[in-house]
């Protein structure tokens, strides 16, 4: 019986170990366990961004085809440079049409406002003074007639006569003076403006393709980087089609997409920290100037009936508060919460 319970008590004594062991490992288990409750934390949330910047496209009024471009994509260019030279023999032909109407135009201005010409008007004034004759004539002979008349020597015809010829010549002088003042007034009031009025016409359309032809040379409407070049030279081009497009580099800011529960971290006027992966890892601040709602259909919908909500999407931008000039459009900017 004694060598029975010897033979026993090793098995027996293993299985202590082996629970022994298992009730550690347990312990050590849930120790383990509760030490990540109280001492791990939640990896942060990261917020992807994106750099972008203002781009300008060039394009003009001018349809034609183009002869020149004077930049390459990429080039660095100050306001006022010229960018390409867009040839248009049509506007040049109308150009030449314009000019001519103008000066046909003047011309007839000239014209209507020097009056009528000298040799008709002396000519009026030769009719006047012939008038003016013939009425002396006249009178002196009808007075003739008439003191005859009353000493009786003539009859009452002849001097009826005389006076009626005096009366002709006296309306004939009239006549010859309103001829006249009507040539030495010259064209009517009316047609004045009207010649004047042909004249704005004229330069109004010379005007009109003067401010097509100022669009031959294109320049930069402000300082940038030509960022794309769409024609070729040689290409022909319409009114309005865009030229090229130039980025304005100073003016830069980032775009992140966040959720409206976060939104409390992003207010108008606030700075928050980023960092930019491309920049050697760079941590720089932007200042939030601008919060939008995305619209419905970036809306984060719940998954549960209870204990969520629907959480709409808002675009959020900042700007960097120091120069940048390696920060390219594109570039991935990340925030940490």
């Amino acid at each position: 019986m004694a060598d029975t319970d010897k033979s026993q008590s090793p098995e027996r004594r293993e299985s202590r170990i082996l629970m022994v062991s298992l009730v550690l490992i347990v312990l050590v288990t849930a120790a383990l366990a509760v030490c990540g409750l109280f001492l791990l934390k939640p990896p942060a949330e990261v917020i992807e961004g994106q750099a972008e910047a203002t781009s300008v496209r060039i394009s003009g009024k001018l349809p034609g085809r183009v002869t020149e471009i004077f930049v390459k994509e990429g080039d660095m260019v100050h306001e006022g440079d010229t960018l390409i030279h867009i040839h248009s023999s049509l506007a040049e032909a109308k150009m030449l049409q314009a000019t001519e109407m103008k000066k046909a135009a003047e011309a007839q201005n000239r014209k209507i406002d020097a009056g009528t010409r000298s040799q008709i008007i002396q000519g009026a004034r030769d009719l006047v003074s012939q008038a003016a004759a013939a009425r002396e004539i006249a009178q002196k002979t009808y007075e003739r007639m008439n003191n005859l008349y009353n000493e009786g020597v003539v009859s009452a015809q002849k001097r009826d006569e005389a006076k009626a010829a005096y009366d002709a010549t006296v309306a004939g002088e009239k006549a010859a003076k309103s001829q006249l003042d009507l040539a030495l007034a010259g064209a009517q009031k009316e047609d004045k403006s009207s010649a004047q009025a042909m004249v704005g016409v004229a330069q109004g359309g010379v005007d009109e393709v003067s401010a097509l032809l100022q669009d031959q040379y294109l320049t930069a409407p402000c300082d940038g980087q030509i960022d794309e070049i769409y024609p070729e030279v040689g290409e022909l081009v319409s009114l309005g089609t865009p030229l090229m497009s130039l980025m304005k580099i100073a003016d830069k800011w980032v775009t992140f997409n966040v959720r409206e529960e976060l939104l409390g971290d992003f207010k108008l006027g606030s700075k928050i920290k980023v960092m930019i992966p491309a920049l050697d890892k760079k941590e720089t601040d932007l200042e939030v100037y601008y919060v939008r709602d995305m619209g419905s259909y970036a809306t984060w919908r719940a998954t549960k009936s209870t204990g969520e909500w629907d959480s709409r999407t808002f675009q959020v931008k900042g700007r960097p508060t120091e120069v940048l000039k390696d920060l390219r459009p594109g570039m991935t900017v990340v925030l940490r919460k």
